[in-house]
């Protein structure tokens, strides 16, 4: 019986901003051939400076990517080459979002 502070897997439980591969893994509830699957693909990077796959290590940003990643390749089933030019795009939206919502508030400030 598992004990009820212990994460279920695949939650996400943030004790640090960088992750080991295995951690990494752990988290994101997928084996590590898919990971390496995921960074040949340029859908997550490791951190610069690791050459190694052993040595890699990931950011919060990579693990809310590959999560994203994920629910877009199971609800969608958008194959691995699609999913980083989805997530781009996605990224991109949001990022344009928040520029129009700053540009907003200042167009009241200024209308006012």
């Amino acid at each position: 019986m598992a004990d009820a502070n212990e994460p279920e897997r695949g939650e996400i439980v943030i004790a640090s901003e960088r992750f080991t591969l295995q951690e990494f893994c752990d988290v994101c509830g997928l084996p590590r051939e898919l990971v390496v699957e995921l960074v040949e693909n340029g859908i997550v990077d490791p951190e610069k400076g690791a050459a190694e796959v052993e040595s890699w290590s990931f950011s919060v940003f990579a693990l809310h990517r590959a999560r994203r990643a994920l629910r877009l390749r199971r609800d969608l089933e958008v194959n691995l080459a699609g999913l980083s030019l989805s997530l781009d795009l996605l990224d991109e939206v949001e990022r344009l979002r928040g520029r129009v919502r700053r540009l907003e508030q200042e167009l009241r400030v200024l209308v006012r």
